[in-house]
């Protein structure tokens, strides 16, 4: 490899990144107008819907003494799985004009929207850490390692739906819409407000084939209840992140180049 190469690998890096770091600062000024109380107010939302939430159904499930603390769990998980597929499907139709102006990989358009979200998941993790060590129940570091894995697989997830429906919309103008039905509906197809266990056990293999489903589950299980999910379970997650991830990059790549034309 001669020094040319190197030199222009490097020129590339550097533009990449310095790319990516404007487009991570453009949609946070965009999105919270730039200021800490513009981000404030936006962790307002998910923290509304918690107390509302927990105040009516924590007596519907006043038997389940971990309820609340489950609650939120599940909730900041999904509103991270809900804000991030949202806003990696609009992504491309939002920023065309930087793809067909500048010659870069169009996937950084989408995962740089994710940003946003992925900020908002950080401070959430704070916010679950300390409510656990605060209600008595320190995660183990065991428990610690196995819930980051956890928000890896989500964050696969969500890239893949996002690279997938990124390039879909463009071609199909009404996917944001029906996305949007499906997110409302898959809210309660997740066990965000209730216990799993009221179902009858044999839906519960309907609901984990629904991606937020096993990682709040696993989430619960080893941040709340203390125990671990078995190898298999563990095994099945992986393959079912890997099969949406794979299936959104094939998608993005096959519609990705003629983007332009539907722009």
């Amino acid at each position: 490899m001669t020094s040319a190469t190197v030199s222009r690998q490097g020129s590339s890096g550097l533009y990449i990144g310095g790319l990516v770091w404007t487009l991570v600062r453009t949609d946070f000024k965009t999105r919270y107008h730039g200021t800490i109380q513009g981000f404030v107010w936006a962790l307002m939302k998910p923290l509304t819907m918690f107390f509302v939430l927990m105040g009516v159904f924590s007596f519907i499930f006043a038997s389940e003494p971990a309820y609340r603390v489950n609650l939120i769990v599940g909730l900041f998980l999904w509103e991270f799985f809900a804000q991030g597929t949202t806003v990696g499907l609009l992504s491309v139709h939002a920023k065309g004009f930087l793809i067909s102006k500048a010659k870069f990989p169009s996937w950084i358009v989408v995962v740089t929207s994710l940003a946003n979200a992925l900020i908002t998941l950080a401070v959430f993790w704070v916010v679950i850490m300390m409510t656990l060590i605060l209600s008595g129940h320190p995660p183990s570091p065991l428990a610690s390692v196995l819930f980051l894995w956890y928000l890896l697989h989500l964050t696969a997830i969500v890239i893949g739906i996002s690279l997938a429906g990124s390039v879909l919309l463009l071609k199909y103008n009404d996917l944001n819409q029906v996305w949007e039905v499906v997110t409302h509906a898959g809210f309660f197809v997740a066990p965000i407000i209730y216990p799993i266990d009221v179902l009858p056990e044999r839906l519960h293999r309907y609901l984990y084939l629904w991606p937020p489903t096993p990682i709040v589950q696993f989430a619960r299980q080893v941040l709340v209840a203390g125990t671990v999910p078995s190898l298999k379970a563990h095994a099945l997650l992986t393959v079912e992140a890997a099969i949406v991830l794979s299936v959104g990059i094939w998608i993005f790549r096959r519609y990705a180049p003629r983007a332009a034309e539907y722009l």
